[in-house]
């Protein structure tokens, strides 16, 4: 697994593409299964996957407990990270960086943020690179 994290506009999708531009590009949608997405990589290729801040707000929504929400995306990186070794290729995600900002006054955006942190931190210790992006710069730092 491979992580490209940096804020809104940074040069994630520029980096990525150019570093792998055979790959694969899927936005999740609410609801979807990132597990399920590792069929979609041919043998040897990059699956990109964005879209994750959508994804985990529409967690949120459905779920009022963090560590069920928290359980429930480790569940789908390690499937994901199984379905990925299974195809032979490699899944990298693109997350948003939140939390360098003004902190929101609502309780839901700031619980949003809060577990954005937390999916992060765990993609980058599942990840055998992680780069982080902002004003277009690259810094890789595993």
């Amino acid at each position: 697994m491979l992580c490209v994290i940096g804020g809104a506009c940074s040069g994630r999708r520029a980096l990525v593409a150019e570093r792998y531009p055979r790959a694969v590009w899927h936005r999740l949608g609410p609801g979807e299964s990132p597990a399920a997405l590792a069929g979609r990589q041919s043998s040897g290729g990059v699956l990109v996957v964005t879209g994750w801040a959508d994804w985990l707000k529409a967690l949120l929504a459905a779920t009022a407990d963090d560590e069920t929400v928290r359980a429930a995306w480790r569940d789908q990186l390690v499937a994901l990270g199984d379905a990925e070794r299974q195809a032979g290729g490699e899944a990298l995600l693109i997350l948003d960086e939140m939390g360098s900002g003004i902190v929101p006054m609502a309780a839901d955006d700031r619980r949003l943020r809060d577990l954005n942190g937390w999916l992060a931190q765990e993609v980058a210790a599942r990840s055998r690179s992680v780069w982080q992006v902002r004003h277009g710069l690259c810094k890789q730092s595993k």
